[in-house]
């Protein structure tokens, strides 16, 4: 079959193209920005990359006709536009129109357990394009998930971060929300059974697994798999807006996810149940089973998607990566350096690792100054990391930088600051004769953007310096 895939680049659209391709099906991935697009992606036959936006009817022409399923799986946790319910609708109806135009049989669409009278802004929204979707010219097949459980899921990292920095925790009251989280795995398992299954056609699910849990005892159910004792006291004095900080501060979330998180955990998430896993002969894991798979991912360094990897956990970047590409060079400030290698594979090895647990070669504690400095004025700082410890795709999160471009043939890494900054910020790696370029690039935005660059030059001196030189293995 030819499926389509929206939200491609995402946490779960990055997983599902993989096992579509493996089963033989022809992909069509639908993307804002190709640049954000897996290399991998133009690589494998089977795949079609398309740019889209569904905010952008203009574009919707690119949506091949002959295509036979499509999975909906656009939505955002961010909380920065004020008319996002509005952008969510748009997005739904600018799809289904879309569609009503191909030959597509059956539309999937993964939304949020929402049982509740009284639900969250965001689980509101995915209950609203659930009813927008249907159309008399498709079938329409809803699987609903609660939290979802998996190496790089928002919800793992975030207890990840709580349980392994805190041993004892003063935390809010809704940790006492129940849920019933679900593993990454399961939720594949459901999506891509269900395709071209006419037993799912226009009927709607609860998928959730086997266990009814609180927030607080994910965490220390968390803990025993990761042999760690931890200790966690409830109290009920803690505003939905001290939660926010609590979570901003401790995890590696941004400050308006961490908001759009705490409205919804302040939510009951318990499925209704139904035949669908004898249906599609799925058996969820249990949490700890889920957890424990997750850790094995990470340790095998081949986690395929993470939430920080979105634009959601962007401070500054827009959705558009080729706005960035092309480096500015007038009104600029630079430091350019240079060496010569004499090794290039090793060299581009050790920038493809840069960052995250790696560090920056050369000063990491001013980077890690650097990194708390802007965590204090309500930046994202260094805990985002990387996903990968050895691989840099175009739109990774790479501690409190964007990665613009990076393509080991060329021999070119192209990163972009996301960093709080009075002005816009850019770092360049590039092997061009034999030589290793170095670039900072920073334009200024006013006065203090200009006071600014002259205040960390010092700095820059010192790190950029060290930092060119760990590269290509000279002595500092």
């Amino acid at each position: 079959m030819k499926i389509l895939v929206t939200g491609a680049t995402g946490y779960i659209g990055k997983r599902i193209v993989p096992f579509l391709v493996n089963e033989g099906h022809q992909v069509v991935c639908a993307v804002r920005d190709k640049l954000r697009a897996e290399k991998s992606y133009f690589e494998e036959e089977l795949i079609d990359v398309v740019e889209v936006d569904f905010l952008k009817p203009e574009t919707l022409h690119n949506i091949p006709k002959d295509i036979d399923i499509a999975y909906y799986l656009i939505h955002s946790m961010s909380n920065t536009s004020k008319d996002f319910k509005s952008l969510e609708e748009r997005c739904a109806v600018n799809f289904k129109e879309a569609l009503e135009f191909t030959d597509v049989k059956q539309v999937i669409y993964l939304s949020g357990i929402t049982n509740e009278d009284k639900l969250s802004k965001h689980l509101q929204s995915r209950k609203n394009v659930e009813e927008l979707l249907e159309s008399s010219n498709y079938a329409l097949t809803i699987f609903k998930a609660g939290i979802i459980v998996g190496s790089g899921s928002s919800s793992f990292e975030i207890i990840r971060d709580l349980v392994e920095k805190l041993p004892v925790m003063i935390a809010p009251k809704w940790l006492n929300t129940k849920t019933q989280p679900l593993a990454v795995r399961d939720v594949l398992a459901f999506l891509t059974r269900a395709a071209g299954n006419e037993a799912v056609y226009n009927k709607s699910y609860d998928v959730f697994g086997p266990e009814v849990l609180t927030y607080k005892q994910m965490l220390l159910q968390f803990a025993q798999v990761r042999g760690l004792k931890r200790y966690i006291l409830t109290v009920p004095v803690m505003t939905p807006k001290l939660s926010s900080y609590w979570l901003y501060f401790v995890t590696s979330t941004s400050y308006k996810l961490a908001t759009s998180l705490v409205d919804s955990m302040g939510v009951q998430i318990i499925g209704k149940a139904s035949d669908i896993n004898t249906l599609l002969d799925v058996n969820p894991l249990t949490y700890k089973e889920a957890v424990a798979l997750a850790f094995e991912k990470i340790e095998q360094n081949s986690i395929i998607s993470s939430w920080k990897d979105s634009m959601v956990s962007s401070g500054r970047l827009g959705k558009q990566l080729h706005k960035y590409v092309n480096v500015p060079k007038y009104g600029c400030f630079t430091d350019y350096k240079e060496r010569p290698i004499t090794d290039a594979q090793k060299t581009i090895d050790k920038i493809w690792a840069i960052g995250g647990t790696t560090g920056w070669y050369y000063g990491t504690f001013l980077w890690r100054i650097r990194g708390y400095i802007d965590k204090l004025v309500g930046g994202i700082g260094l805990r985002r990391g990387r996903t990968s410890l050895t691989e840099l795709d175009a739109g990774d999160a790479l501690d409190f930088w964007r990665v613009i471009f990076a393509d080991k043939d060329q021999q070119k890494l192209l990163l972009y600051a996301e960093m709080r900054l009075p002005g816009e910020a850019w770092l360049e790696f590039k092997i061009e004769d034999n030589l290793l370029k170095q670039t900072a690039t920073f334009r200024p935005r006013g006065l203090w953007g200009r006071l600014y660059w002259y205040t960390v030059l010092p700095f820059h001196g010192l790190i950029f310096n060290g930092m060119i030189n760990k590269l290509v293995d000279v002595q500092s």
